[in-house]
């Protein structure tokens, strides 16, 4: 059995084909695939506007500057994502709490966040970015509730959840990243992730006002835009209004994402099918699958079990060239963060969760027989 990962992209000869087509014309980048991806994608997920980005982490960035998070805000996230979650904070001056998480779906405990913001001013908190970890996706009609009772933005981390939504109180479903109740919306384009264009991320909104504050931001603050310049000498002519970064993503990296967009929901729909079959394999033992509530479709990015010796497993799973993945060490202990005073035991949930989390191979190239071969192995070790 050849080596298995925990996450792999697929490209195929379409999606080959796409980047030579682009790598021949005219542009390589500030062209039209970039455009046409935008606008695919923003009809993908029910959104009004799209930005794409140069990564995901990029997309953060701009929606904190967007959101004009200024040196001692306050922003609240989860402590089980990727650190640049936090980090976008931080790139803002702003500061950094954390809510643990639900010991069931694994996402931002919105009970607790909202026992935070109820035992301090309205106003102390200036927003919260909740994650949709490993592609569950976060009830943001609640959220938003609670956000508007507190005043707070919200920014929502969907880069592992495309595909995915959940059905709110009008029985209505609401894709992920759609703009129906957060503010904005990051995705990333990263290879493991649903949609691989080597680098790139997105920013969706249904807000004309932060859409054109986060084109501007992408490109150096830079516009020639005649209707938004203060002068114009010609036209040649450009202003940069903003600090701004080159945060853009390519032509030949549009193409290929446009390329596997194609074929995004038929990825969403093999993740869930190797899920079942994860989860009807480990029903009767002592491992724990992902919950699911009804009348919402997990995206499954990851695969995420927890076992109670996941040290060993994920050797033994090693051995037989299966490489599991650990994901994520809580970000409130990575050193970078306990220099702000936070320590274990401030977060008993995710610390908990850490201490058993093992995500398993998932993506939607992964064969009958690998998938086999994975669970006979796992079935192997816990019956040892």
């Amino acid at each position: 059995m050849r080596p298995i990962s925990y996450g792999r992209q697929y490209i195929s000869q379409e999606d080959i084909d796409a980047v030579v087509e682009t790598l021949q014309s005219d542009f390589l980048t500030q062209g039209p695939k970039v455009k046409e991806f935008e606008e695919r994608f923003a009809e993908y997920v029910g959104s009004k506007y799209a930005i794409a980005v140069s990564n995901g982490t990029a997309a953060l960035h701009l929606c904190t500057m967007a959101m004009n998070v200024q040196k001692g805000d306050k922003v609240i996230t989860t402590p089980l994502t990727f650190a640049a979650s936090a980090n976008c904070i931080r790139y803002c001056d702003g500061e950094v709490d954390f809510v643990d998480i639900d010991p069931h779906t694994y996402l931002m405990d919105l009970d607790k966040l909202e026992e935070k913001l109820a035992s301090v001013p309205v106003g102390t908190y200036k927003g919260v970015i909740p994650v949709d970890f490993a592609g569950y996706p976060i009830n943001v009609e609640r959220l938003r509730s609670i956000a508007n009772k507190y005043k707070l933005w919200i920014i929502e981390d969907a880069c592992h959840a495309p595909g995915g939504y959940f059905e709110d109180s009008q029985k209505v479903q609401q894709k992920c990243g759609n703009g129906a109740y957060a503010d904005l919306h990051i995705f990333s384009f990263h290879p493991v992730k649903h949609i691989a264009t080597g680098e790139g991320g997105m920013i969706t909104t249904n807000n004309k006002e932060l859409y054109e504050k986060i084109c501007l931001l992408r490109t150096h603050g830079i516009t020639k835009d005649p209707e938004l310049l203060n002068e114009n000498h010609g036209g040649w002519y450009y202003e940069m209004q903003e600090l701004g970064y080159n945060y853009r993503l390519s032509d030949i990296q549009a193409a290929l994402g446009v390329s596997q967009l194609e074929r995004a929901n038929e990825g969403v729909r093999k993740r869930n099918e190797i899920a079942l079959k994860y989860n009807e394999a480990f029903k009767e033992s002592k491992i724990t699958t992902p919950f699911v509530h009804d009348n919402t479709l997990h995206a499954y990015h990851l695969y995420v079990i927890q076992i109670e010796d996941r040290k060993g497993l994920y050797n033994h799973l090693r051995e037989n060239n299966i490489f599991s993945q650990v994901l994520y060490s809580p970000v409130h202990l990575q050193p970078y963060y306990k220099k702000f005073g936070w320590k274990k035991g401030d977060l008993p949930v995710v610390e908990k969760y850490y201490e058993n989390c093992l995500a398993l191979p998932m993506f939607p190239t992964l064969s009958i027989d690998e998938q086999n071969y994975v669970i006979e192995k796992i079935k192997e070790f816990i019956d040892e």
